[in-house]
């Protein structure tokens, strides 16, 4: 697959087949992600794996999905949940960059999920105080974003804006996810 159609395919999944993520496959987005580039070499995230299923279980109430859709729509119902978490934490001092090194490791891990065929969901709508507790997360580490991560269950497309400019995803009868996308026209300048 192509970086394109890799971009076009990588979109956020809320809904999951109940099948677990191969070792292989989550050995492989933690290393990705540990290796991508981070500010000055300051490498200041730590990752938590959450992969067993009664681990998923405890933890899966601390987040809240697609925070602009009803909680009834939004939300991964039972037999919907994610197979796996990864929580992105940080250590040390905050610099200017902390927030772009996340980003980088997140759409690195994302990115490599989908090669695989595994969908994600960024998510930073979390109880990161419930979620460390729970999790008996180091002191020093700090949560900030979540992954996560399952085989869809449903497809999210891209779409063209609509007429009133709206940016809001929606969904069909069928729960089907649809995302408007600006035109590059209209997000870029080329001199």
């Amino acid at each position: 697959m192509d970086f394109h159609t890799l971009c076009i395919g990588c979109r956020t999944y809320r809904r999951f087949k109940q099948k677990q993520i191969p070792e292989e496959i989550l050995d492989e987005l933690l290393e990705n992600s540990r290796i991508a580039n981070s500010a000055m070499n300051g490498q200041p995230l730590r990752y938590v794996l959450v992969k067993t299923p009664e681990a998923v279980r405890k933890i899966q109430p601390c987040f809240h999905f697609a925070a602009a859709l009803p909680k009834e729509l939004g939300q991964p119902k039972e037999g919907e949940q994610p197979a796996a978490f990864i929580i992105l934490c940080t250590e040390g001092p905050e610099t200017p960059w902390t927030g772009i090194d996340i980003g980088i490791a997140v759409r690195t891990m994302n990115l490599n999920a989908y090669i695989h065929g595994v969908g994600s969901c960024i998510i930073g709508n979390v109880e990161f105080e419930k979620v460390k507790e729970i999790l008996s997360i180091p002191e020093t580490w700090i949560p900030r974003l979540a992954l996560a991560l399952g085989y869809p269950s449903h497809k999210s497309t891209i779409v063209e804006l609509p007429e009133d400019g709206s940016v809001k995803y929606y969904l069909d009868e069928e729960r089907q996810y649809y995302v408007p996308k600006r035109k590059r026209k209209d997000i870029s300048i080329i001199r």
